[in-house]
């Protein structure tokens, strides 16, 4: 672009000032702005390939782009057709612009090893996260296949529960039609008015389960302070030396007494509080 922005520029001069002078000096003329254009560009590229930057040699350059933009608009407003040279009257600011576009991409270029590097840690985020997508594809089969598992021996645990309570039904029936049964009575009836006369035959269904519900046992009651201190006392004092308070403890439970164990404690301790 920049060249080509020189070419033009050196050919609207010439033709622009070929009609009033030599053309010889319209073209020292152009190649003067074409050179000074030219001179502040590398010197910009120098000053940016050591780290550096010159505000004068910046202006200067966009001075020189502007004057070339000038005297393509101007050529162009004296054309009878102005349309083709106003469309190319950008192109030395855009030259300009792109200068400057690529001395600050070469400010933030990295590299190679830091590229390398980044291309190594990249790679590493990708292969981490196929990992963890494979590890959790894997667990989420897994966890099927074991609900599948455990469905398909519910679903089996479920037919044989139905067909045990099936039988057992049956089975109930047909004790409950042979204990109704006419034929039932007069068979007992036979058999045990010889052994018992007078008897009367009685069969009654098994139950299961207990036929009767065991009574709970009436919890003993807890003795009080004083019981409680002449409890520990014959037990404290029933060998020498005197027993401490985990093997009064468990002789307390064996003996079948009941107190908490805060009660018990309290009593140990004034027991052996009064006898020292």
């Amino acid at each position: 672009m920049t060249v080509v922005s020189m070419v033009l520029t050196l050919a609207v001069v010439v033709m622009w000032l070929g009609g009033s002078m030599p053309w010889q000096i319209a073209l020292v003329v152009g190649l003067g702005l074409d050179g000074g254009w030219l001179a502040t560009l590398a010197y910009e590229r120098r000053l940016a390939a050591q780290g550096d930057h010159s505000t004068p040699v910046t202006a200067v350059g966009w001075g020189f782009g502007l004057a070339a933009t000038g005297v393509l608009v101007a050529h162009a407003l004296g054309e009878a057709s102005p349309s083709a040279w106003l469309a190319v009257s950008w192109l030395p600011l855009a030259a300009k612009a792109l200068w400057l576009v690529h001395g600050l991409w070469e400010r933030t270029a990295l590299t190679p090893v830091a590229l390398d590097a980044i291309r190594g840690i990249q790679q590493e985020a990708r292969d981490e996260a196929a990992v963890a997508r494979a590890r959790l594809r894997a667990q989420a089969g897994t966890e099927e296949t074991r609900l599948t598992a455990v469905t398909e021996a519910g679903s089996r645990v479920a037919r044989v529960q139905a067909a045990t309570a099936e039988r057992l039904s049956g089975a109930w029936s047909t004790l409950e039609a042979a204990r109704q049964g006419e034929g039932t009575a007069r068979a007992l009836t036979c058999v045990t008015g010889r052994v018992t006369p007078g008897a009367q035959p009685r069969w009654d269904l098994p139950v299961w389960g207990p036929f009767e519900p065991v009574p709970a046992l009436d919890a003993a009651p807890a003795p009080d302070d004083d019981a409680l201190d002449r409890i520990v006392t014959e037990l404290h004092t029933s060998q020498t030396p005197p027993l401490s308070y985990r093997e009064l403890s468990l002789r307390f439970r064996a003996a079948g007494h009941s107190a908490s164990e805060t009660r018990l404690r309290a009593a140990w301790r004034r027991v052996t509080t009064t006898a020292s």
